[in-house]
């Protein structure tokens, strides 16, 4: 199976909804935080490994702690995952942080501000 096979795309996205289905509802571990969402998902072709792209709400240390208790509860997760997708192998999974949506609205604001002070130099030329 090639790795951007429709096959592959499917298996990606059913494999992200039912992670996304259980860090949210079965695991219980206070280290995850409540807004903790999967973003992608990257399943191997040989359906051996998988990368959890990870977007955690709050500070770095919220983050870490998500990715700590994730770590710790791959077992049970990879077990749920296995009851839940009908696949060949059941994928070892690896958390990744993803600081994409982090960086977006970083990104956003430092825009807004350089248009505010850039409407503002225009106003004053204008005004002379």
């Amino acid at each position: 199976m090639r790795k951007n096979s429709i096959k592959n795309t499917r298996i990606n996205g059913e494999v992200q909804k039912e992670l996304s289905l259980i860090i949210q509802n079965e695991i219980k571990d206070p280290r995850i935080a409540p807004m903790t969402s999967v973003v992608a998902v990257e399943v191997a072709p040989d359906l051996k490994t998988c990368k959890a792209y990870i977007s955690v709400l709050g500070d770095e240390k919220a983050a870490a702690d998500t990715l700590a208790g994730l770590k710790c509860a791959e077992g049970y997760i990879r077990r749920q995952l296995a009851r839940s997708v009908n696949l060949r192998n059941t994928p070892e999974i690896r958390f990744i942080l993803d600081q994409s949506i982090a960086y977006g609205v970083n990104m956003s604001k430092l825009i807004d501000d350089v248009v505010k002070t850039g409407h503002g130099e225009e106003r004053d030329e204008l005004d002379d």
